[in-house]
């Protein structure tokens, strides 16, 4: 009986031959139209285990960002004050 290789397994060494035929350019279009791929920490991932449901969470906290960002548009002057003080 044969002894059979597990498909992980690296060798201890590489001929170019035993990686076959390269194709110049193979994933230059995939490229150019770009990544948004983000890792998230385990902790985050078992909080949001979608896509969606990250989405969903990132885009609230964006409209409670730019919500809370148009209340502060005008200076009180608190800051004059607490230099003056």
């Amino acid at each position: 009986m044969k002894k059979v290789k597990e498909a992980d397994e690296l060798r201890p060494e590489y001929r170019r031959e035993d990686l076959g035929k390269g194709v110049r350019g193979k994933y230059f279009e995939s490229y150019l139209k770009g990544s948004n791929l983000v890792l998230l920490n385990p902790e985050v991932a078992k909080v949001f285990p979608t896509e969606a449901a990250v989405n969903k969470a990132l885009m609230s906290l964006i409209n409670v960002a730019k919500k809370s960002a148009g209340l502060t548009t005008h200076p009180t002057g608190r800051a004059k004050k607490l230099r003056a003080g």
